[in-house]
Order: structure tokens, then C-alpha cells, then sequence
């Protein structure tokens, strides 16, 4: 049985705190609502399917779409969008109790990614996509329940997937974009000839953007924006598929300049997740590319031909492996630990995201799987790769143990995915765009801990969600880090509402909200199991 606190009740309180640089805070509360616990996710089938022009599925078709989670009429529920490929897109308004009301989008070109952001600083998100012919279109949310399309002012490059984040701490949000040119090149003969895309980095000059060429070529599947130096500012990481590099970019002088961070990458990059996984103040950096999770004879006779061509792709002594990669920081240097941790191998894997899903506190994996493609599995049933979602439970912030009494070992094509908290109880459930499926939420009925959630507003900003923002809770228990991204995963983008697990027993004692600027604010007197809609001023 579930009891709902109607959000026209939120409590206003007035804290006056730890503030630097000026900074001026209200926030308000209201407590989560109680839930059913099973022990288990409980999966809830969704309005809308993927589809595909050609039937049996060819590449690249065969890569499917992805999803954006945020709230999109300001109601305090959270909405889903999810793009196509041949059909319309959705919105699913979060009607309450985890049920939705279906809206028609058409946005011309098949749509790829989906960032849901506030790009004009109105009050209300709006919806990025990218499509597979032309450059990524911004459908402005009117704040009456519709969507008109307006142009990102210099951006013209076509592009497959994109982030956002501010990138040179002026208070703004700068875009980055990359395109995957053996689609193109598939599709339109004259995409070379045309110049390409490749990858750019787009600096927002007061609503305009003004692009800088990084690289040509691309073929990159997914891109992450955060600290990778340690310089306390994002820089760009690309993940590249077919063999080709990954490619990484830092800010020096007001210029970015290429730089090799990592003495271990993916082969072919399919996802980023970034997340502090044993809670010792540092991020650590996942992704996944294709390996199987088993080797018994049957699943090594399926896979061995394409392990054969990806080894004849790879080059003496080449930092690029067959393998997830999970990178973490070792003094000024990363080390690859997927292996000792577990989480090396997942099968054909697409979004992969961190999240605490039993709230004791540590984050836990949930990856993605699945191909359906004729060109590469056409022996096979309906010339598709079944293979199950792989959820990973985290051991005590040491390693991570499968974790099947979730659930989450669904067998549909699964290629977009994100977590939040989609019924207002405090977990975080998951929603994944499935390929010829339809889309799929799943319920969080494990109920081991307590919660946090958070949102912060910024008033008179051109962030006003404070994305790139660090959130630190410290606990009687443990201390937690976590930050806000536009986007993470494939093809996904990420609510800006912040989730933290910790065991029952915890005693809250502090948050701290650390913004790009380096400007920070403290909280006190937080209880848990609260929704807590932070204002920032100033």
C-alpha cells in the first residue's frame, strides 16, 4: 500500500548556514512516500517501442535509441522521453503511483539521443535530441504542455551523441557533440565530401554557440564530461567503437589540447558511467564494451567469430583491450580494476549506469545487453543475441557480486537507460528504451535502507539546475559523493535530481553543495527519507 504526500504541502524552511562567495539558500522538504517491499524490482511495461525501417535489422539500426528522465512541468514528478528510429517519440507524463499519459512527438530524422535540460533559463526543461542525418534539435518547452522547435544557434554538425556541461566555469552550458561516421558514411555518399562532423566542442556565448573543431573523424558512441586530471574542471572523453581510439581532451591556456589519461581503454566504447564506488572521495570511470559473460561451448560458438575479427583489429601492444574497463584513480595515475571487481565482462553491452539501488550506501551497477542484427547474427533466432541485463550488487565498496535476486535479468534488447526515483518513495527505479521491445521500468521494491533525494534550483542562473554541481553527505555512517550530469551511460540523459542511499541506522550530519564555480553551501538538520528542493541565490 503506498500513502502520498500531495507536493502542495511541501514544508518552507529557512536555513541559514555555512555559506561562501555570498552564496544564499532556502530550501524546502517533504517526506517520501511509503512503498511496497517485495525484495525485488518489479518490472511495468511502457507505451512505446523502438522500431526500424528495415526489417531483419541491419546496422545500424541494430544500435537502437536512447532516453532522457527529468521533470518536465514542474509538477515534482519525473517524465521519460524516449527517442525512435522509425516512429514517433514519447513523452510519458508521470501522471503519480507510476502511472503515465502518453504525448506524440515527431521530430523529423531518426532520433538517437535525448538530453532533457533547461536551455533558456525559463523555469522549464527543455528537450535536446540528436538524429542520424543532421545536427541536434532543441524542442523549447512552452510550459503548457507542448514543445515548439527552435535552432541551436551554431550548431550545425550532424552528430550521433552529445553532452553538456559548463566546460569554462562561466555559469553557463557549453555542449559536446560527436558523430558516428560509419552510420553516415553508410547512409549518405557525400558525407566526407561534405566535410564530415567528427568532434566539436560548442562554447555557449549568451545563447549562441561558437564551435571548435577537436577532431575530423569520429565514431564515437557515447562522451563524458568530468574531472579527469584532477584540475577541479570537466574535460572531454570520447568513446569510440570499431577499433578506433578513444580521445581525450583537457582546458589549458583557453585551449583544449589532447591528452592520454588511461593506460587501459575499451576497445570498442559503448557506455561512460562515472560514480565514487568506495565512498573515498575520488570518481571512478566505467565502460563497457563486447565481451560474452559466459564461456560455456554454446555461448563461445555464437561469439567466437566476432571475438576472432575484433582480435585481427587489434594492434601489438595497444592500450585497447576486449573489455569493460573500470578506472580508478591511483595517486596522479588510473588502474584498471573491472577485472578484480567483477565487472570486466557483461556480455554485448550498451548502457551501463551506477546507482544505489539497495540504499546501504554504495553504488551499484545495472548494464544493459543484447544485439539484434542481421549482417552479424543472422544464423540465430530472428538474427538476434538474447542475453540477460547483468545487475551488479556492491560488496562494502570492494568488489561487486551478481546480484539475481533483483530481478533486473531481463532478456529484451536493451540499449538506452537511466536510473531515478520514479514514484516519489526515495529509490531509484530504472527505465530502459528496448530495441523491438517495448520500453521497460523497473520498480524498486528492495527496501534496505533509507534515502535522500535532492534538488537544486539556481536562481538567476544560465545553470539553473546546477549541472557539474559535487553534492557531499556526510553520515554517521559513511560520507557520500555524488554529481550532477547532463548525461551519462548511452545515449541517455540523467535526471538532475540527486539520490543517496545509506544504511537505517545512519544519523545525517551535513550536505554540502559544491558548484562549478567552487562557490559552497552547507546544509544542516536533514532527516532522512525526505525530498529536500534546495534554492540556490546569488
Amino acid at each position: 500500500m503506498r500513502t502520498h504526500f500531495s507536493f502542495s504541502f511541501w514544508l518552507m524552511l529557512l536555513l541559514i548556514g555555512s555559506l561562501q562567495a555570498q552564496a544564499t539558500l532556502d530550501y524546502r522538504v517533504q517526506p517520501h512516500i511509503t512503498s511496497a517491499c517485495s525484495g525485488t524490482f518489479i518490472a511495468h511495461e511502457l507505451d512505446h517501442i523502438t522500431q526500424v525501417t528495415q526489417k531483419p535489422v541491419r546496422f545500424f539500426d541494430s544500435n537502437g535509441a536512447g532516453l532522457a528522465i527529468n521533470d518536465l512541468n514542474n509538477d515534482g514528478l519525473l517524465d521519460v522521453v524516449l527517442a525512435n528510429l522509425d516512429g514517433q517519440e514519447s513523452i510519458l507524463w508521470n501522471t503519480g503511483s507510476l502511472q503515465f499519459r502518453k504525448q506524440l512527438l515527431s521530430i523529423p530524422g531518426k532520433t538517437r539521443a535525448v538530453l532533457i535540460v533547461d536551455m533558456d533559463a525559463d523555469g522549464w526543461q527543455d528537450i535536446v535530441f540528436s538524429s542520424q542525418r543532421a545536427a541536434p534539435s532543441l524542442w523549447r518547452n512552452t510550459g503548457d504542455g507542448n514543445f515548439a522547435f527552435a535552432p541551436l544557434s551554431g550548431i550545425r554538425k550532424a552528430a550521433y551523441t552529445l553532452n553538456m556541461a559548463d566546460m569554462d566555469a562561466d555559469g553557463d552550458l557549453d555542449m559536446v557533440t560527436a558523430s558516428y561516421d560509419a552510420e553516415m558514411e553508410r547512409i549518405d555518399a557525400s558525407y566526407l565530401l561534405s566535410g564530415g562532423a567528427g568532434v566539436f566542442y560548442y562554447e555557449n556565448q549568451d545563447g549562441r554557440f561558437v564551435g571548435t573543431h577537436l577532431a575530423e573523424r569520429s565514431q564515437a558512441l557515447a562522451i563524458y564530461l568530468g574531472d579527469l586530471n584532477g584540475d577541479a574542471l570537466p574535460e572531454i572523453a570520447i568513446g569510440n567503437d570499431f577499433a578506433e581510439p578513444d580521445a581525450y581532451w583537457m582546458r589549458r591556456n583557453q585551449a583544449w589540447e589532447r591528452f592520454e589519461p588511461f593506460a587501459i581503454t575499451t576497445m570498442s566504447t559503448m557506455s561512460f558511467a562515472s560514480g565514487d564506488i568506495n565512498n573515498d572521495g575520488s570518481t571512478e570511470l566505467y565502460a563497457t564494451d563486447m565481451h560474452p559473460y559466459q564461456n560455456d561451448p554454446a555461448t563461445m560458438r555464437v561469439w567466437q567469430p566476432i571475438l576472432d575479427d575484433l582480435m585481427q583489429q587489434l594492434r601489438a601492444n595497444d592500450v585497447q583491450k576486449i573489455t569493460n574497463v573500470l578506472q580508478m584513480p591511483q595517486g596522479n595515475q588510473f588502474q584498471n580494476i573491472a577485472p578484480r571487481w567483477g565487472v570486466h565482462h557483461t556480455g554485448w553491452s550498451w548502457s551501463a549506469q551506477w546507482g544505489d539501488l539497495d540504499s546501504d550506501g554504495f553504488l551499484d551497477l545495472y548494464v544493459v545487453n543484447g544485439m539484434i542484427a542481421a549482417d552479424i547474427f543472422g544464423h540465430l533466432p530472428n538474427a538476434e543475441l538474447v542475453e540477460e541485463n547483468q545487475a551488479f550488487r556492491n560488496v562494502a565498496g570492494q568488489q561487486f557480486e551478481p546480484a539475481p535476486q533483483w530481478g533486473l535479468n531481463a532478456l529484451a534488447s536493451g540499449r538506452g537507460m537511466s536510473m531515478a526515483d520514479m514514484d516519489n518513495d526515495g529509490d531509484l527505479d530504472i527505465v530502459v528504451n528496448n530495441l523491438l521491445a517495448p520500453a521497460m521500468l523497473y520498480e524498486n521494491q528492495v527496501c534496505r535502507g533509507s534515502h535522500l533525494t535532492i534538488d537544486i534550483q539556481h536562481e538567476n542562473s544560465h545553470n539553473p539546475h546546477a549541472i557539474g554541481t559535487r553534492l557531499i553527505l556526510t553520515t554517521s555512517t559513511g560520507v557520500y559523493q555524488r554529481e550532477i550530469h547532463a548525461a551519462s551511460g548511452y545515449l541517455s540523459g540523467n535526471t538532475s535530481r540527486v539520490h543517496f542511499g545509506f544504511p537505517n541506522e545512519s544519523r545525517l550530519q551535513q550536505l554540502e553543495i559544491i558548484q562549478g564555480n567552487g562557490t559552497r553551501t552547507r546544509l544542516d538538520n536533514l532527516e532522512a527519507n525526505t525530498h529536500v528542493v534546495v534554492a540556490l541565490g546569488g
